[in-house]
């Protein structure tokens, strides 16, 4: 946390925090958050997250970004951290999986072991486990959640929580959502108004973009998400990073 004498993170009071930025903008929520803490970082993949980048390198505060490579990605990805990085001038601490458990899936099970026993499994080893492991060192994150990202698992996305799938025994582990209450068309404006980069698959139809065998472009009129894991049904297309946001 930042430096104010005599605080420590369990005398955060979530629910008034909450309450207080709730209906605040995503400048204001990032800026309370980025001088709340000094040990948090931002969640950097897609349009969502590079709009938070540039609005913490506006705010001229000292900020962290970190990235999951699954080593599934688009070659565009790739290209689109690298420009990010260059465009920012920014350290992006890029997380990997262990390579062990990767080798263990793919000698039992495969490289696309996803299309027939759903996509929980290979998104836990590539994705959640690095992801506990790097949220373990940090005291909160920043992530670009929207809650039309996906009406069925996202609806209730609050612009500041416990986020208690990462949490462990007495350590609380904050996570904000400055996007929470903002729409695709809202984070597209700000990204032509301020000249922000993006990812080339978006020009050809992806929207919300993962890893290259589990995600696809989407027609016009489908929802952002049906890009993602489109053999499985529609309730479960999420791979466990904001499984607190689930409901059972």
């Amino acid at each position: 946390m930042a430096q104010i004498p005599g605080q420590t993170l369990s005398d955060l009071d979530i629910p008034s925090l909450e309450a207080e930025l709730t209906n605040q903008s995503p400048q204001k929520i990032l800026e309370r958050a980025l001088s709340l803490f000094d040990n948090l970082s931002i969640s950097f993949s897609g349009a969502e997250d590079v709009v938070l980048i540039d609005m913490a390198h506006r705010l001229n505060k000292p900020f962290k970004v970190f990235s999951l490579d699954t080593g599934r990605l688009h070659s565009e990805t790739y290209q689109f951290l690298e420009k990010v990085r260059k465009h920012y001038g920014i350290t992006i601490d890029v997380i990997y999986p262990e390579s062990g458990a990767v080798e263990a899936l793919v000698r039992e099970k495969g490289l696309f072991s996803f299309y027939e026993d759903g996509h929980t499994e290979c998104c836990n080893v590539r994705k959640v486990a690095p992801l506990r492991r790097h949220l373990g060192t940090l005291d909160a994150w920043i992530t670009g959640q929207r809650k039309d990202q996906n009406p069925s698992t996202r609806a209730s996305v609050p612009v500041v929580q416990v986020d208690g799938a990462f949490s462990s025994g007495d350590r609380s582990l904050i996570k904000f959502n400055p996007l929470a209450n903002w729409s695709s068309a809202d984070v597209w404006m700000y990204i032509r108004s301020y000249e922000v980069p993006y990812n080339a698959l978006h020009e050809r139809g992806f929207v919300s973009i993962g890893c290259e065998p589990c995600t696809r472009p989407v027609l016009p009129n489908q929802h952002e998400r049906e890009g993602r894991w489109w053999w499985e049904d529609a309730g479960k297309k999420e791979c466990g990073l904001h499984a607190i946001n689930q409901k059972a």
